[in-house]
């Protein structure tokens, strides 16, 4: 007796299946809209790391956008070349804020200096309170009269960047808050500011994340031939043909990870707080030659 070897199915028409029904006779040859669309289905199903269909359907969700923001005009001031970032400040009753400052704060600033919007000065817990006698500000405190200026001599700063942890959820859904004040050190004025509080209990929050993990990902072509890091997946319509997307350059399993990294490394959900709300800083308007 000779046993039947199970269908393979391609990814394509698994999505076919899962849209249309296995039986229903229709083939993509006879609707061309049908077959982009089963094409875009199947290339966000291989994206998320050949996850489920519900998790590669759920990441056609607009991404969450900070929107607690306060700017000064579109542009930050064309002689603003260098920022005085002072520690990272949280409530040190708080054990979990505290755990959460230390780990995020060499983030926070990497994340600063890829902005390349200006200059990054890191201002020390030491040397901050030999200056002032405290080793963090918020921004929210009445400040001395003498902080932004004395700031300003010892770093030869334009601004100084005030940062707050005000939330650190280390376990699912995790949630990190936090609370920025850029201010001018030659007058005192609040340049930009941001509030905002992002939780993994917020579908739009893990569409973020989950677009943020897959970004720089190596993708195969049909062959399993390397390309390029932040490439499109592979879509050839006419061959029903979708390239795999291996996570982080490495392999296919550290893509099938990727999703669970964004949503469940308290870390990794950190940085994609930081710099999703560090992208509503805006560059430094030209200055007139």
């Amino acid at each position: 007796m000779k046993c039947s070897q199970p269908p393979v199915h391609s990814p394509l028409s698994t999505v076919h299946s899962l849209v249309l029904g296995s039986d229903c006779g229709l083939g993509t040859g006879d609707c061309p809209f049908l077959t982009v669309l089963l094409a875009v289905l199947g290339a966000l199903a291989l994206l998320t790391g050949c996850e489920t269909p519900g998790a590669a359907l759920a990441d056609l969700r607009a991404p969450y956008k900070p929107d607690n923001i306060f700017l000064v005009g579109g542009k930050l001031p064309g002689d603003l070349k260098r920022v005085a970032v002072l520690p990272l400040a949280c409530d040190q009753r708080q054990a979990d804020l505290s755990s959460g400052r230390d780990a995020l704060q060499p983030v926070l600033f990497a994340e600063l200096i890829k902005t390349k919007h200006f200059e990054v000065v890191r201002i020390s817990r030491e040397e901050l309170r030999r200056l002032t006698g405290r080793e963090d500000w918020t921004g929210e405190e009445v400040l001395p009269a003498n902080l932004l200026e004395t700031l300003r001599k010892e770093s030869g700063c334009d601004a100084v960047l005030f940062s707050e942890l005000t939330e650190f959820r280390a376990y699912p859904p995790l949630a990190v808050g936090w609370r920025f004040k850029l201010m001018d050190v030659r007058g005192g004025k609040i340049l930009w500011a941001g509030d905002e509080q992002f939780d993994a209990g917020n579908p739009a929050v893990i569409a973020g994340a989950r677009r943020y993990q897959r970004r720089g990902q190596v993708v195969l072509d049909d062959n399993s031939g390397l390309r390029y890091a932040g490439a499109p997946p592979v879509v050839d319509i006419a061959n029903g043909i979708i390239g795999c997307v291996a996570g982080d350059g490495q392999n296919a399993s550290a893509t099938q990870a990727g999703g669970w990294l964004a949503a469940n490394s308290p870390r990794r959900f950190g940085q994609y707080s930081i710099e999703s709300l560090l992208g509503t800083l805006p560059a430094c308007e030209a200055v007139a030659k």
